[in-house]
């Protein structure tokens, strides 16, 4: 008895693992990078927009969470291009070229399909740090 639950465990096991990387790719949840995401990956390194922008909760505070800036209503790719382009009383203009302007667009964009990310201002201490507790 003990064996067939333990070959039951095993088939189910291998089934779910199949179904998992087989299937899990039809929503192109996140999908693998091209290199325009690549570009602009290294592009949001190099101009530290960590810094002040956060992405999954994790970066700095001063500007908002963009993990699904490109799935907002009333934003998406042209607001995110103007911004990028040209700053804000907060935000520098660091006077990016047009390829790296959309290829941070394309990187953000294959952010937002990876999944959400909402952190409430409740969340964050007067330090700019999360608070883990609420």
């Amino acid at each position: 008895m003990a064996r067939i639950i333990w070959i039951l465990l095993l088939l189910t096991f291998i089934t779910s693992s199949w179904l998992i990387y087989t299937r899990c790719d039809e929503k192109n949840i996140s999908g693998i990078p091209d290199e325009h995401v690549k570009q602009g990956w290294k592009v949001w390194q190099e101009k530290n927009c960590q810094g002040c922008h956060q992405i999954y909760g994790l970066g700095g505070y001063m500007g908002p969470d963009l993990t699904n800036v490109a799935s907002q209503k009333d934003k998406g790719p042209i607001y995110m291009k103007v911004f990028i382009q040209h700053g804000t009383g907060r935000m520098p203009d660091f006077h990016l070229n047009d390829s790296d302007v959309n290829d941070l667009i394309l990187y953000l964009a294959w952010i937002d399909k990876s999944g959400k990310s909402r952190v409430p201002a409740s969340a964050v201490e007067w330090t700019g740090s999360l608070d883990i507790k609420n």
